[in-house]
């Protein structure tokens, strides 16, 4: 009997966000420190949820967007007289970046399961790329604290880097194919636990997948999610998975420990002649 010939693998790489996504779970080291740039740039209360909102963007278009947020933008106005400008913005910017250096440190465990992971990856053959909302000052910082614990991409593209600009556009993941020298973008997978991040990838041709529960929208510290139990994680991913299902994800699940399982999906996908 002739045996079945096995699909040879055909994926090359796959693109991981940093906070909410490989490091940082539920992605408090962004977040919080918005909320304090904007108390110490201009006394102005900025709630953790509505920090939230813009999660994924690059730093400065973050606070632009918050600027322009249905709540914040009518308040700040209230305040001031006046919408924020641009001036404004640079200001928060250059409260927030100190900040975030001298904080970042503060969250950067890896999430459970991310190294298995990626150590599982480059047996496999697979290439490790990196994107972020996170400038690259901040980025040099976190990189070595990560280094440290063992994770350390074969890329990392952060949102200051390209003149093109950040997410949602294409660009930061398909400066890592270039990077990683790949064959065709629909043979990478791009992982990110915000819409934006979902959107660079869906830009840039490639394979999405969301994160339901180490992310921006669910919230969670990590202590929270190992205490919840089924029912209120159902709760919460019922919240958040119709969130990235709108924005075009191709899959999504709880934490990048759920990644190999979708991987072998779209392999199956694939060698079918399926594409993203």
């Amino acid at each position: 009997m002739t045996p079945i010939a096995t699909p040879q693998p055909q994926l090359e790489a796959v693109i991981f966000d940093w906070a909410g996504t490989m490091v940082d779970f539920g992605s408090f080291a962004p977040t919080q420190i918005f909320v304090d740039a904007f108390a110490q740039a201009y006394g102005f209360e900025l709630s953790l949820e509505e920090a939230r909102r813009p999660m994924g963007l690059g730093k400065w278009q973050h606070i632009e967007a918050l600027g322009q947020d249905p709540d914040v933008g009518p308040r700040w106005v209230a305040q001031f007289g006046r919408p924020m400008s641009e001036d404004d913005v640079r200001h928060i910017y250059d409260t927030f970046i100190p900040l975030q250096v001298e904080r970042v440190g503060a969250h950067s465990d890896l999430i459970p399961g991310a190294l298995e992971l990626v150590n599982a990856l480059r047996r496999q053959g697979l290439k490790i790329g990196s994107t972020t909302g996170y400038p690259r000052q901040v980025m040099q910082r976190l990189m070595v604290l990560a280094a440290e614990s063992g994770y350390e991409p074969d890329c990392t593209v952060c949102a200051d880097d390209l003149a093109a600009g950040a997410r949602p556009g294409p660009w930061m993941a398909l400066a890592c194919v270039q990077d990683l020298h790949i064959g065709a973008v629909s043979h990478c997978v791009k992982v990110d636990d915000t819409v934006p991040g979902i959107a660079e990838g869906l830009n840039a041709g490639m394979w999405t997948v969301g994160l339901a529960l180490s992310g921006s929208p669910a919230g969670w510290t990590q202590a929270e999610y190992e205490q919840a139990d089924e029912a209120t994680r159902r709760a919460v991913r019922e919240r958040v998975t119709p969130i990235f299902e709108a924005a075009g994800a191709h899959f999504v699940i709880d934490t990048v420990a759920d990644l190999p399982a979708v991987l072998r999906e779209i392999e199956e996908r694939l060698a079918l002649g399926l594409r993203p």
